[in-house]
């Protein structure tokens, strides 16, 4: 087995109890560990990467590893660092949520060696007495002490009673399952250790917690869902590139080390050259989820179209039909370019927006006829022809 004291060092942040206990438990024999991912959206961000890397790590150690979708503790929803109560969730979005998960951290995740599982085959099934149960073993004060809901109250915004049993529902998965840790960003430190306590009440068994730094996305904010500032699995080679080039400069070295497998030596002896270790790591990333070939002409077209304002290569060939008296307006149209005519207006007029043959384009009466050539609508490009 990998020895343990390589699986507790990189990409954690705490391990409670403590890091010397786990480390004895692993030395002893093969343990049983998962981490949980509600489906509150159709997609993953680097951010969750960082959790499914750690999953693999002990699975390539040998140990018994569970991806779980939070299918039932979807329903009630995370409260953690939320500044308000979330939209409950139907059914229907849950499964087209889970549709695709696999296959976007298939670039990550052996699936051959982990398990999947959905909680929501044993929380939907608990029974009203079940449910009572579970709770007289955490206490209501206890419950209402955290942070965040704290921060909700002095600000008099309302706390909703199903919040309250989120952090009993996830604990319970750690019994249901019956693991030894449980791995979750630093955001779930307390549902983790309502679960902890719930495994030694109810199983009086030890239950381990270790937490994964979480990322800034690129506007320098918290990664997040709802913020749109997120690096998604699903990107484009080109957009996945661009947007790691856009993270500020302070958080390269981190990236580094959460979300690639550059040795750490390697890390800490890189000049302090943040352009060139940006294009490293957003290279790095781009390969992961692309492939070599794919993340060199992401790397080549960003050169060219960002840093050089050329075109980039192999650009599509669009042909339009020539259409007398009309206008680039109608030319965006008919190649799908924007998806209405608005959009098409706004972004003419916006100065530096949209260029043909590098010429400046801002008015949305531009011959038709004339809008052929190499034509940029931001950091789009295309080839245009007519017949």
């Amino acid at each position: 087995m990998k020895p343990s004291s390589d699986l507790l060092s990189r990409r954690v942040a705490k391990v409670l109890p403590s890091k010397e206990g786990l480390q004895k438990l692993l030395s002893q024999k093969k343990i049983r560990l998962y981490q949980g991912f509600d489906p509150t959206g159709t997609r993953l961000h680097l951010g969750h990467s960082i959790g499914l890397r750690k999953l693999m790590e002990f699975a390539g150690a040998g140990h018994e590893v569970i991806f779980l979708f939070g299918t039932g503790t979807v329903l009630v929803g995370d409260p953690s660092e939320r500044a308000s109560g979330r939209t409950l969730i139907t059914q229907a979005e849950i499964d087209a949520n889970i549709k695709t998960w696999k296959k976007q951290a298939a670039a990550l995740v052996d699936f051959d060696r982990v398990k999947i599982m959905q909680n929501g085959d044993w929380l939907t099934k608990l029974t009203l007495k079940d449910i009572i149960d579970i709770a007289s073993r955490i206490s209501a004060v206890q419950l209402f002490k955290r942070e965040s809901f704290t921060r909700r109250i002095k600000a008099g915004d309302t706390i909703w009673y199903h919040e309250t049993m989120y952090p009993l529902l996830q604990g319970y998965d750690s019994v249901a399952m019956d693991v030894d840790l449980e791995i979750g960003g630093t955001d779930q430190e307390f549902n983790m250790l309502v679960g902890r306590e719930l495994m030694r009440k109810m199983k009086g068994k030890e239950k381990y917690v270790l937490t994964t730094p979480m990322i800034v996305g690129i506007d320098g904010k918290l990664m997040s869902k709802t913020s749109g500032n997120c690096v998604w699995l699903t990107d484009t080679p080109e957009d996945m590139y661009g947007k790691l080039m856009r993270l500020p400069d302070e958080h390269i070295t981190t990236y580094l080390q959460l979300v690639t497998d550059i040795p750490l030596e390697d890390i800490r002896g890189l000049p302090h050259k943040p352009l060139e270790n940006k294009k490293r790591l957003a290279f790095d990333v781009t390969r992961q989820f692309h492939g070599e070939s794919k993340a060199q002409v992401a790397a080549k077209n960003f050169e060219l179209t960002i840093q050089q304002r050329q075109a980039p290569i192999n650009i599509p060939t669009i042909t339009l039909t020539a259409n007398s008296g009309a206008t680039i307006i109608d030319a965006f149209e008919q190649a799908g370019i924007t998806q209405s005519r608005g959009e098409a207006k706004r972004l003419i007029a916006q100065p530096g927006t949209v260029t043909i043959n590098d010429q400046p384009i801002t008015d949305i009466n531009y011959p038709f006829s004339q809008v052929k050539g190499t034509l940029r609508v931001g950091r789009r490009w295309f080839e245009i022809k007519q017949q």
